[in-house]
């Protein structure tokens, strides 16, 4: 599996969108990457916007961000939550520092324009936080999925399968 000895973060927090989150997980952990849940809170079950359900392995302080190779923000609204915790700005700030890949769909934009990392970066997202993206900085593509460098964006869940196979190349790059 070309992807066993990488280990990533993926954000949970309520109002998660479903798909976002789980498909990335699951296709991830089969080409064996290591997925911990990360939340404000260890153990807790976090509830998507359409009822799945999403228990946190860790809580953000339990995490040593250095220790992974790569972060997903999922979309729905849980990245508005998301944004308003320090830990999960600090952990997006590093792994830009670090060129990790960053992997964010839908509305987790809100996220990576909290941490200011999108000046001068090509992107895309749901088209309704398209002017959030421009007025960070970042150049707005309604495109399934873009890479620019380490941060790869995605719009929806449509989308899914050619975003997390750049997530999952980018991240056996690294």
């Amino acid at each position: 599996m070309r992807l066993a000895n990488k280990k990533i973060i993926a954000l949970v927090e309520d109002d998660f969108e479903d798909l976002e989150l789980w498909y990335p997980v699951l296709r991830l952990r089969e080409e064996g990457t290591t997925v911990d849940l990360v939340g404000k809170e260890a153990n807790k079950t976090y509830n998507g916007k359409y009822g799945v359900p999403a228990t946190s392995d860790k809580a953000f302080t339990d995490v040593d961000v250095s220790s992974y190779d790569g972060i997903l923000v999922p979309g729905g609204w849980a990245p508005d939550k998301l944004r308003r915790y320090q830990e999960v700005i600090d952990f997006i700030k590093h792994m830009d520092k670090m060129k990790k890949p960053i992997g964010q769909i839908c509305h987790a934009g809100w996220v990576l324009i909290s941490a200011n990392i999108l000046q001068g970066k090509q992107v895309t997202s749901t088209p309704g936080i398209k002017d959030d993206m421009t007025n960070a900085g970042a150049t707005w593509h309604d495109e399934a999925v873009i890479v620019d460098g380490h941060i790869i964006s995605s719009r929806r869940p449509p989308d899914l399968p050619p975003y997390v196979k750049a997530f999952a190349d980018k991240l056996a790059e690294n």
